[in-house]
């Protein structure tokens, strides 16, 4: 019985509660006030359930009828959303849009584009995750995200197509109370050698064996980057961070940017591009999330001058 309940006797019931009476819900629905009350008794009857008390001037709501409010404006909502949704895929955008975020790119930067993003696809869900190395890579390579903001790794990935976003400084850092951050001259890649170097690992099979940015044998290796960067500033190393990231401990002197040897102190030029299958290039969506990373990452002064 209950499966020949109809929309139309949902959204009058709801009607007729929020006009309050029978004849306001006939004028809102454009409909002769005997179909209003025939499609609620209607609904009353498949459900066996009372849901006006109607012994007075105005129907009121019975404590029954006030529990099934809401799940009658939860099955009306949920099938303007599919409505909604269906209407969006017949445009083009996006079901939903996901994407891998390397480690290293300003989180400020993409929470402020995943905010407008809200606002602009309100039917898209975003999906984000935070990779490093390969693993950022991979989501990619096998489909799971339709974008990468990625920087390059020394190896090529022909399957895959970019689109250059910009590039970020990285520098070598270390606690001040680092030998390294007292060396008092330019440090030679023997001097980095003699100490414990920070490293991010690959949690994929991408890069297995392969180092990078590597000038010491021992080797302290994290799987993220937040780890990292705790490790630096309580001198369990020194090691490589993405500039945006430890500008402040820079300035308040818990970290120490290091002068070495074949890295300008002003950092190594990370370039960070956007990365797609060519047979799935971004869409609506996908597009418009590229844009405003650009444009925001550049407007927002992250890039060097």
């Amino acid at each position: 019985m209950l499966d020949g309940i109809s929309l139309d006797q949902l959204r009058t019931f709801i009607a007729a509660v929020d006009e309050g009476s029978f004849s306001a819900a006939a004028r809102k629905l454009n409909r002769v006030q005997s179909a209003v009350s025939g499609w609620v008794s209607g609904l009353e009857y498949q459900i066996g359930v009372m849901l006006f008390d109607r012994s007075g001037r105005f129907p009121t709501l019975t404590q029954e009828g006030v529990l099934l409010l809401a799940d009658a404006r939860n099955v009306v909502a949920g099938v303007d959303m599919l409505k909604a949704r269906a209407k969006l895929m017949t445009s083009g955008v996006e079901a939903e849009l996901s994407v891998v975020i390397d480690v290293f790119f300003p989180t400020d930067v993409i929470s402020a584009v995943a905010k407008e993003f809200a606002k602009r696809f309100p039917l898209t869900p975003l999906r984000l995750f935070v990779e490093a190395l390969g693993a950022a890579y991979q989501p990619v390579l096998d489909g799971r995200c339709s974008l990468g903001i990625l920087p390059p790794l020394p190896q090529p990935f022909p399957s895959l197509t970019s689109e250059r976003l910009g590039e970020l400084p990285l520098v070598a850092v270390a606690s001040a109370c680092h030998p390294l951050a007292a060396y008092g001259q330019r440090i030679p890649r023997h001097e980095l050698a003699k100490h414990v170097q920070l490293v991010l690992t690959d949690r994929s099979d991408l890069t297995s064996g392969r180092d990078f940015a590597v000038a010491s044998p021992s080797t302290w290796r994290l799987a993220d980057l937040s780890t990292k960067h705790a490790f630096l500033k309580e001198c369990v190393g020194w090691g490589g961070m993405p500039l945006h990231m430890i500008e402040k401990d820079v300035a308040d002197g818990t970290l120490t940017v290091l002068d070495v040897d074949d890295m300008p102190l002003s950092g190594f030029m990370l370039t960070m591009s956007a990365f797609h299958r060519p047979s799935h290039p971004p869409g609506p969506a996908g597009r418009w999330f590229v844009d405003q990373v650009k444009s925001l990452w550049h407007g927002a002064d992250v890039l060097p001058t």
